[in-house]
């Protein structure tokens, strides 16, 4: 079982910054594809971005350019630096960790956008 722990989300204004941690228990952290998922009121949950073993990262066309997947394997913990952001970014986050057809979610972290 891998327990994942979100941080770092907050109330921001429009065009502001926020950085994301995703912190995880067990020692095959490496070999996890991490992703980052959000769910907004009355939406279904929507894959943000995620990132694979080697580091290859992909993103939903709405936050290309703005968001950014990292991790550091050393201290098992993913990461989404999200820039410019939107009102229509506000929703949960969650992060996510898969490997070998298994998927595990944390509990998720609130960002709202607003003026």
């Amino acid at each position: 079982q891998v327990q994942l722990v979100e941080s770092g989300g907050d109330l921001v204004q429009p065009g502001g910054s926020l950085r994301l941690s995703c912190a995880a228990s067990g020692s095959m952290f490496s070999m996890y594809v991490m992703s980052w998922y959000r769910q907004a009121p009355g939406k279904q949950r929507e894959l943000v971005a995620s990132i694979a073993s080697g580091g290859r990262a992909d993103y939903v066309d709405s936050v290309k350019g703005r968001f950014t997947i990292s991790r550091d394997n050393a201290k098992n913990t993913a990461y989404l630096q999200m820039n410019s952001l939107k009102p229509e970014d506000t929703a949960v986050y969650y992060c996510s960790a898969s490997f070998s057809l298994r998927r595990y979610w944390g509990q998720g972290t609130q960002v709202t956008v607003s003026s």
